[in-house]
């Protein structure tokens, strides 16, 4: 999830460097969210995995 978080974060940038700013500011609104939503699931699986070893 954090590769899919990288590519739309790049496409962001070229886009923005290119000058096509809605397409940026999409790319970078979804990086956003998947980033998100891997820190949630990041931060489950540390807390599973901390609950299950005690």
């Amino acid at each position: 999830m954090l590769y899919w978080t990288l590519i739309f974060l790049v496409i962001a940038l070229v886009a923005g460097l290119f000058g096509f700013g809605g397409i940026a500011s999409a790319s970078a609104g979804i990086a956003k969210i998947l980033f998100a939503i891997f820190l949630v699931l990041f931060l489950l699986s540390l807390i599973f995995g901390v609950a299950r070893g005690a």
